[in-house]
């Protein structure tokens, strides 16, 4: 089996999980399905622009709170106090920082999804009975987007970021747990570069 058929192994595995004859879930249903996300920790697989295969856990906390936690491999990626932190395992140094608002997780990350603003959504269709859903921040569209797919009864499944130099990472999510209470000190960047 080679990289190409392995990476697409999980989009098909998902694709053929998704209930029969679904519906387009609406844009208002969306928005409050994302804003009754408090907290959210699943198993995830993510593929890479590269085409290379990772897997591990993220932790979401609503609102701007996200931790990405990788298996073999000590990268870790954290969003808090509107920034996102890289932190490379192998490299002495300390992490990548950027603004939240830069990248278009921000979306699924905001105090209040509204997915009906003027120029958010640029997508949004029934395809493989998920719902699919495009958007972009309309003030920086120049971010890039994110590609949301959603089933029904409604839940987050995976999403697609397409980044401002047109690079795209697919995260596809395993079972969710939602509403358990996570330490915020698992969000922290400072005490992140502390530990290491």
């Amino acid at each position: 089996m080679n990289i190409r058929t392995l990476a697409l192994a999980p989009a098909l595995l998902v694709a053929m999980a998704f209930p029969a004859l679904a519906e387009r879930i609406s844009l208002s249903e969306i928005s409050r399905y994302l804003n009754s996300l408090t907290t959210v920790t699943s198993e995830f697989t993510q593929i890479n622009p590269d085409g290379t295969v990772s897997t591990g856990t993220v932790y979401i906390q609503r609102p701007g709170r996200v931790r990405f936690e990788y298996d073999n491999d000590p990268t870790l990626v954290l969003a808090s106090g509107g920034n996102v932190a890289i932190f490379d395992g192998k490299s002495n140094g300390g992490p990548q920082q950027y603004p939240l608002s830069q990248t278009p997780l921000s979306i699924i990350l905001d105090a209040n999804v509204n997915l009906g603003r003027q120029g958010m959504v640029t997508g949004h269709s029934e395809q493989n009975n998920g719902t699919i859903v495009t958007a972009q921040d309309p003030q920086r569209p120049q971010n890039g987007t994110i590609q949301m797919v959603f089933t029904a009864p409604t839940e987050l499944r995976q999403w697609v970021v397409t980044d401002d130099t047109g690079q795209k990472t697919t995260v596809i999510l395993g079972e969710m747990s939602k509403g358990a209470s996570i330490p915020s000190s698992r969000f922290s960047i400072q005490s992140e570069i502390g530990r290491r």
